[in-house]
């Protein structure tokens, strides 16, 4: 796979505040990638240098083989979707002619709006007045507007944060298949368990420092213990360690059908975090 994101030691600087410490990733062309970390991080940030919305105080960026200086240009815009804690609705349009507004803008045809609404668990709705949504319901028009021109790179900013679980689901098989279609998607998250459900690789992001980027079930096998721990049918916890005299027990556990659950140690994303940065990882 080719990079279709490649971040080379960004820094940026807010007057004495330093918010991105020395930043560097690729991202592969047709991959899900996270960037993990709580609210502050910088995770926004980021995604501000890699759109063009802020430029970096050091340091190199490329998006679609476009460098920093290119971001503003058309041919960029074109290519990529945003949804971002600066994108915004026509409060006095519906839901439809918002998104027909996008589709005159990107030069699509609105029957793109039929498919997007679909994506988003809006069909039916498209007749509402934005002003009169939920905050849930406008963060779902507001990733159809984003994906209504099929762009070739998707920068999600916590896209799920105001969504129910029914919702959250339906967003994410779509975020799925629209991966398979070819999109590739950059995702800042505090949420590990989305970022498990859909990243191929995570970052952790903390006080601007990168700590650690990898795909999410290496990671956990990185940094599991690989304990056995067992539930006995007499309710008795065990935690044993992975070796020829566990193995000699838990063999006679079973044969004497004394074992009632059993599992390998399996940290989550979020243990990790805890791990490498010494916080947990909540928004």
């Amino acid at each position: 796979m080719n990079p279709i994101i490649q971040v080379n030691r960004i820094e940026k600087k807010f007057k004495n505040e330093t918010a991105i410490k020395e930043v560097s990733f690729d991202v592969m062309k047709g991959e899900i990638f996270g960037l993990l970390g709580p609210s502050g991080a910088g995770k926004t940030t980021m995604i501000k240098i890699m759109t063009g919305e802020l430029s970096a105080t050091s340091g190199d960026c490329e998006v679609l083989s476009l460098q920093s200086r290119e971001f503003n240009s058309a041919r960029f815009k074109s290519q990529i979707g945003i949804l971002s804690d600066n994108s915004a609705l026509y409060e006095r349009l519906t839901i439809y002619d918002n998104l027909k507004l996008f589709c005159k803008l990107y030069g699509e045809s609105v029957k793109a709006i039929e498919e997007v609404l679909q994506l988003v668990n809006l069909l039916g709705e498209e007749k509402k007045p934005v002003s009169k949504l939920s905050k849930g319901m406008k963060q779902r028009v507001l990733l159809a507007k984003a994906l209504i021109h099929k762009p070739a790179l998707l920068f999600l900013d916590e896209p799920t944060s105001a969504l129910d679980p029914g919702n959250r689901m339906h967003i994410h098989q779509g975020l799925k298949k629209l991966n398979e279609d070819g999109t590739t998607i950059f995702l800042n998250t505090h949420d590990m368990e989305e970022a498990n459900e859909l990243c191929h690789r995570v970052a952790f992001l903390n006080e601007g420092k990168l700590r650690e980027i990898g795909n999410p079930k290496e990671l956990r096998y990185k940094y599991s213990s690989h304990a056995f721990h067992i539930e006995t049918m007499a309710n008795k916890k065990l935690v044993l360690d992975n070796g020829p005299e566990s193995a000699t027990l838990i063999a006679e556990l079973i044969k004497n059908n004394e074992v009632k659950e059993m599992h390998t140690d399996n940290p989550t994303l979020g243990d990790i975090f805890l791990k490498v940065t010494g916080k947990e990882l909540v928004k």
